[in-house]
């Protein structure tokens, strides 16, 4: 049989195992994860989330393993589902629940994984609380060191699985963290200044882990929710703060799976790139437009589209929110998505926008370096905001936050400074400083190159054959040097960013784990072209 490693057991892992149970030839798979339970997942972990922060993807989206989301819910015990708030009567496919309930979820299907590839003949073992810490390709396979094991394993394949990258918890101090899953959730937060970077749904869950520290979220039957500050913690004032200072939508109503598109098709932007890099960009702008139009004559006639360009597009999207205010904007959002929800009212543009995002994003590799700034800045900041929308339950914490005077937001501009100090952080803007006590930088993840491997050998191997950023094939598997090619899948999704800037979710997950489990039958079939694209 063929040996195979997986590093990492989170969704991508789970997705690639499944998958290779799926081939049904039988294989000698080893799987290794650094945590102490395999098949949860950093973004689902009991110890890296509070029970207020919601998933944003619910069961009709997660692509099932053995049983559907909502199915593995129905069979859990009432008292069980009650720790997190969750009524079973009202369960339905749409529901956006606590992370760590998910996590249990995944949890519960790669426990079922490993005895079902067992019952087919599979040899599988799983190393928990257990970290690679170097891999090499070799003409005759790949040597994998683990911790505990003085001598390296060999494999015919190795598939690196390791999800999100944040920094150690190291690297967080009292009065300032670098991400908020370095050691936020264990911290003792006292009733303070509390600076958050980024207003996106990581700031939000990094504020709600703080309040409720602090005080409680108290929530009625018709959805209201009010927030109670304990008595000697009336200093806590939270501040999210961003360059636009502009709060992500409430998630909305569509059909699921998504409807094709009608003119901007896949055969329509594989021949606007057949046409070459040059004027790349505004090709496919003209393919949005015209969808759009399609879909909403009405909203495209109210923001003027026809006159819009790749570049002015961004102002026109966003000119709502900026004129109102982020709270007020939050509020009537939050009422208009919530209709449309109950009737059912899937608004056009929107859906349009949701559904172009995966069909465009297959240009930015094609992209002049000029048009990949100018895509950066503009039309990838409407794809992220549109895909990005978040629980409505995590709009009306935050409303209830504002209410209770604790949470405020500050816009930062273009041109900012920071400072870390020692014992607490300083925003300069526009000629005002803003003082923090405690700091943390909730931008989400970054994308990363081949001198951040965790692995020296691999890492030594990429670097000498010029690969800046590991460059893969349709299976993922590295390409270069030529004795990589076929032996390591490489879906790291950090990683995976510059060509593709969109890549996250479980949704992708799946099809990358499908995608590398090919890698154990067949060879890379196409090489990619990586791009430098580096989100805000």
């Amino acid at each position: 049989m063929k040996r195979i490693a997986i590093i990492g057991a989170g969704p991508t892992g789970i997705y690639t195992f499944y998958s290779l149970l799926n081939h049904r030839t039988p294989l000698c798979i080893t799987v290794y994860e650094q945590a102490e339970k395999a098949g949860v997942g950093m973004p689902y972990s009991d110890e890296d989330n509070s029970r207020l922060m919601l998933a944003n993807i619910a069961s009709i989206e997660i692509p099932p393993i053995f049983s559907t989301y909502i199915d593995w819910l129905r069979t859990q015990d009432d008292a069980h589902l009650a720790r997190y708030g969750v009524e079973k009567s009202t369960l339905h496919v749409r529901q956006f629940l606590p992370r760590i309930l998910l996590g249990e979820y995944f949890r519960d299907q790669f426990v079922q994984l490993v005895e079902e590839a067992k019952k087919a003949g599979f040899e599988v073992e799983v190393r928990e609380s257990c970290q690679v810490t170097d891999v090499e390709a070799t003409p005759e396979g790949v040597n994998l060191w683990a911790e505990g094991e003085p001598t390296p394993k060999q494999f015919d394949l190795a598939v690196i699985a390791t999800g999100h990258v944040w920094p150690d918890e190291e690297a967080a101090s009292r009065s300032f963290f670098p991400s908020p899953w370095s050691g936020l959730m264990e911290a003792r937060i006292p009733a303070c200044d509390v600076g958050i970077m980024g207003t996106s749904l990581s700031g939000l869950d990094a504020a709600m882990a703080v309040a409720v520290q602090h005080g409680t979220f108290i929530e009625s039957e018709d959805e209201q929710i009010q927030f109670r500050l304990d008595e000697g913690s009336e200093a806590l004032k939270i501040v999210l703060m961003s360059r636009s200072g502009i709060l992500p939508e409430a998630d909305f109503y569509c059909p699921i799976p998504y409807e094709p598109l009608t003119i901007a098709t896949e055969a329509a932007i594989d021949a606007a790139i057949e046409q070459g890099s040059e004027g790349l960009l505004d090709r496919i702008f003209d393919l949005i437009v015209a969808e759009l139009l399609h879909a909403d004559p009405q909203w495209s006639k109210a923001v003027a589209l026809e006159t819009l360009t790749a570049d002015t597009i961004r102002e026109a999207w966003f000119a709502d929110r900026e004129k109102q205010g982020p709270f007020r904007w939050a509020v009537s959002n939050l009422d208009e998505v919530e209709r449309n929800k109950r009737d059912k009212r899937t608004v056009p543009w929107r859906y349009t926008i949701l559904r172009l995002h995966e069909a465009v994003e297959k240009i930015v590799p094609h992209l002049t370096e000029e048009d990949r700034e100018r895509f950066k800045v503009g039309l990838a900041r409407i794809f992220i905001d549109n895909y990005a929308a978040i629980p409505s339950q995590s709009i009306r914490r935050l409303l209830a936050l504002r209410e209770a005077g604790v949470i405020s937001i500050l816009t930062l501009g273009a041109d900012y400074e920071l400072a870390l100090k020692e014992d607490r952080t300083v925003i300069h803007v526009e000629g005002e400083a803003w003082y923090f006590d405690v700091f943390i930088d909730a931008r989400g993840q970054q994308p990363l190159k081949t001198k951040d491997l965790p692995f020296p050998v691999l890492r030594h191997q990429l670097e000498s054959a010029g690969e800046d950023i590991p460059d893969v094939g349709d299976d993922y598997t590295l390409l270069a040097p030529d004795y990589l090619r076929g032996k390591i899948a490489f879906g790291a999704l950090p990683y995976l960013m510059h060509d593709r800037p969109f890549v996250q979710g479980l949704v992708v997950c799946a099809e990358i784990g499908e995608a590398m489990a090919k890698a154990a039958v067949q060879p890379a079939s196409r090489v990619r072209r990586w791009l430098r694209f580096t989100p805000d």
